[in-house]
């Protein structure tokens, strides 16, 4: 029987989502657990592959049960797994439906705090940055949507069948003070790394390291212009997953959005 669990991490401590070798992850933690629980080797199959210290407000995977559950599978799973792992709902579903390749749209948000602060370092990135153009890193945001190649937005564009993503939200938003920022991104799907290099890119918008019209250019000829790291990946959260049948909110709030901040969208 197959079944979705919805769950929620903090990812500061992981090397990821995906199960690698010699290193910790969200999937082997999760999986050794369950297979302890259910005295049988269980393997999951996540939504996505979230980078290492990359945080989750929402994710899901399903696994394959032998046996239909008639224990408290959730109550038992949530005690075992560590703090910064949470399962908040187990679904049995109908058929075969795939937590990955069925999922319509993945939501992230990426947040920066410009000063220093010991409570937020694990939360947002620190970027100690005065006087950015808040209206021209607005403007290139407003691009997204229009575009729908990200090859000069990815790492490894050729490992990909094809680099197209139907983005279908993007935002910036600034808290009154304009040292606290959330970039908002909506999408069916997402390459590697493209969202930390897109903040990457508005970041040297906002400092005047990079125009409006270079980063146009990188959308249209599909080529990077100037190179720039990827932004850190602490402060990005996969925030929700929507499925045709499937559409929960997420059951978590983000340290950000719970202590009275009033997001303005710029």
């Amino acid at each position: 029987m197959r079944y979705f669990f919805h769950i929620a991490y903090q990812g500061q401590y992981f090397s990821g989502w995906q199960k690698q070798p010699g290193v910790k992850s969200v999937q082997e933690v999760i999986e050794q657990t369950l297979s302890k629980i259910l005295k049988s080797p269980t393997a999951i199959n996540g939504c996505g592959r979230t980078d290492a210290h990359v945080h989750a407000s929402q994710f899901f995977f399903h696994a394959d049960i032998e046996k239909e559950i008639d224990f408290d599978l959730l109550y038992i799973l949530n005690k075992a797994l560590p703090y910064n792992i949470a399962v908040f709902d187990i679904i049995k579903m109908e058929g075969k439906p795939h937590a990955r390749f069925d999922a319509v749209q993945r939501k992230y948000d990426y947040f920066i705090h410009t000063y220093k602060d010991p409570f937020l370092s694990t939360q947002s990135s620190f970027y100690q940055l005065n006087n950015l153009d808040f209206d021209k890193m607005k403007a290139v945001v407003k691009l997204l949507p229009l575009y729908k190649n990200y090859r000069a937005f990815c790492t490894h564009p050729d490992k990909y069948e094809h680099t197209l993503c139907n983005v279908m939200e993007a935002d910036l938003f600034v808290n009154p003070k304009g040292d606290r920022l959330r970039f908002h991104i909506a999408s069916n799907r997402f390459l590697g790394k493209m969202i930390r290099i897109i903040m990457g890119k508005i970041l040297m918008v906002g400092k005047g390291e990079l125009s409006f019209d270079e980063f146009e250019s990188e959308l249209i000829t599909l080529q990077a212009s100037k190179l720039s790291l990827p932004a850190h990946p602490t402060g990005l959260y996969l925030s929700k997953v929507t499925y045709p049948y499937l559409n929960l909110e997420p059951r978590t709030e983000f340290i950000h959005s719970t202590q009275g901040i009033d997001w303005i969208s710029i």
